[in-house]
């Protein structure tokens, strides 16, 4: 079984915010604190570590009281940045990473996915979570930021990123993905609703306290 304090937990916050007009995302308020800060503390319950991965506003992130790491690179270039960061920093055997704007995610993510990837001696363990399809029907989807790797997965992605790649699901295509399907009875089918806008940030808030 992998314990809790095997795994390390990362908040990516590294993002342009290009869809919430070029602000800091992780700095807009939810329920009153910023939106990483309560992602951040929601995250901390279930792993032994937390950290965060952002690439502006360094100090209001370090204020939060957890290690902060800017991206290796500096052109934003997107989640895989994130957790090439995270897997460079982390001194656990697991990473699990989850983005900022997310606020709402289950309570027991961490649990599912470690539990899965040790059933299923996996790689990597992943979320799915129930979303609408064009059709106007509800489908199993792959939320491929919610990530738990291996830490050893580093030289891997090295490798991919180096040749200039960045599409998450073609890097994890490459090892023993188990996806963890989060649509049982009990489950929010909203928990990996993510918040583009300041719109959809503000119809987050209004939500009731999952």
């Amino acid at each position: 079984m992998i314990d809790s304090q095997d795994i390390t937990g990362l908040v990516l916050a590294g993002g342009r915010g290009s869809r919430m007009g070029g602000v800091d995302k992780g700095l807009q308020a939810f329920r009153g604190v910023p939106l990483a800060l309560h992602t951040l503390l929601r995250l901390q319950v279930q792993v032994g570590t937390v950290m965060i991965n952002a690439n502006r506003n360094l100090a209001a992130y370090e204020s939060f009281g957890v290690p902060v790491w800017p991206d290796t690179d500096s052109d934003y270039a997107g989640p895989l940045s994130g957790f090439l960061t995270g897997l460079e920093r982390c001194e656990t055997p697991w990473l699990l990473t989850v983005p900022c704007d997310t606020p709402l995610f289950p309570h027991d993510l961490v649990r599912r996915l470690a539990d899965a990837a040790e059933r299923e001696q996996a790689d990597i363990a992943m979320a799915a979570a129930p979303e609408m399809g064009d059709d106007g029907s509800m489908r199993v989807r792959a939320q491929p930021v919610f990530c738990l790797l291996r830490v050893d997965l580093l030289e891997s992605l090295v490798h991919f990123t180096q040749a200039g790649r960045r599409k998450i699901d073609a890097w994890t295509g490459q090892h023993h993905c188990a996806l963890v399907p989060f649509d049982t009875p009990g489950d929010d089918p909203s928990a990996f609703f993510n918040a583009n806008t300041l719109a959809e940030l503000h119809a987050l808030e209004s939500r009731g306290q999952p």
